[in-house]
């Protein structure tokens, strides 16, 4: 696996290897844009509709799709190469971003328009999230790949600190078409990161029936113990406890008596909290006592978002918001470690 012979901190040390790092910072400048488009679109369907109910469908049709083809979309990433899923999954969320900008800059942007973008995305992240998580192992070998998580973890919610708050001043000065314009051409970054990168040639496994291959994995994970209680409660967290994250636009406008600034600033905070427990974990990832952080967080996890719910003070909310992120990232993140580094190479699109 190419890597380079840097002294970085050992924080850092994933980066050694030079294909994660045009990963990385492709994704760095990518993702940005897209906690950009994700704050504007809530608050353009907000506005367009002055409703909570069409916040909802809007999340719905951009996270069914990941529910009901995610498992056919993991035995398509054990078969292919990740690195041409990720293209066409990149670059068809690139062009339904500069749609979206371009139906809200000519001002005929509905909010069905908007249901059916959101869809399209939905589809394209259900192929690209298995890939791009089953991938980083191969980017980075099993020794650096919780620093490499907690790496993209970091990265990841450093752009939701960043996106939500610029956007709230960009869509209360000029509108949210600018953002939706941002994060279409921000994919063009991980787009050339992933076409520069220097991988061995891709070797295809023995042929198998799709159905028997979604039935292996489904299998993998009815027997293994482990596994079952991993995606169990995966399954709990992200069905019960991150269902706020939609409703932030609502939450902001009707219950806090806020604008876009007061979204983008619960947003941003909900960030932060997940950007520290990004840190803390690849810097001391090795160090830690995983099992029990990640149980603590799982146990208080539903308490802290229990007393957002409650809050009607703003920087109440946003201190609340905060500890909902932390303790969000620390069991997303702990999770994903525990079951990439159990789970099988040729199982591994299929589980994630």
């Amino acid at each position: 696996m190419p890597s380079i012979s840097l002294r970085l901190p050992a924080m850092l040390r994933a980066l050694r290897h030079r294909n994660y790092r045009l990963l990385f910072f492709g994704q760095l400048i990518s993702i940005t844009g897209v906690w950009m488009q994700a704050t504007a679109q809530g608050w353009l369907v907000n506005r367009l509709s002055d409703s909570p109910f069409w916040l909802g469908m809007v999340a719905a049709a951009q996270s069914l799709p990941v529910i009901f083809l995610s498992l056919l979309a993991g035995a398509v990433a054990d078969r292919l190469p990740k690195r041409k899923l990720l293209l066409i999954t990149q670059s068809t969320a690139m062009v339904g971003a500069l749609l979206l900008a371009a139906l809200t800059f000519t001002h005929i942007v509905q909010v069905w328009m908007v249901l059916i973008l959101a869809l399209v995305l939905g589809i394209a992240s259900a192929f690209e999230g298995p890939a791009r998580q089953a991938f980083t192992i191969e980017l980075v070998g099993r020794e650096d790949l919780l620093n490499a998580i907690g790496l993209d973890s970091m990265m990841f919610n450093g752009a939701r600190v960043i996106g939500p708050a610029v956007a709230g001043i960009v869509i209360l000065t000029i509108g949210e078409g600018p953002a939706f314009l941002w994060n279409g051409i921000s994919f063009i970054a991980v787009l050339v990161g992933l076409l520069m990168m220097r991988l061995p040639p891709f070797t295809s496994p023995l042929p198998q029936n799709r159905a028997a291959q979604m039935r292996e994995g489904v299998g993998y994970i009815v027997r293994d113990p482990q596994i079952r209680l991993l995606m169990l409660q995966l399954a709990v967290l992200c069905t019960f406890c991150l269902a706020y994250i939609p409703l932030l636009p609502a939450f902001a406008s009707k219950v806090l008596g806020g604008d876009a600034r007061t979204f983008g600033g619960l947003a941003s905070s909900n960030a932060a909290g997940a950007l520290v427990a990004a840190l803390m974990i690849a810097a001391l990832g090795d160090r830690l006592p995983r099992v029990r952080l990640r149980t603590f967080a799982l146990l208080i996890y539903s308490l802290v978002l229990t007393a957002f719910t409650l809050s009607r003070d703003v920087p109440l909310s946003m201190l609340l918001i905060a500890l909902v992120g932390w303790c969000g990232i620390t069991s997303l993140t702990l999770s994903n470690t525990l079951l990439q580094m159990i789970v099988p190479n040729e199982l591994r699109g299929r589980v994630m």
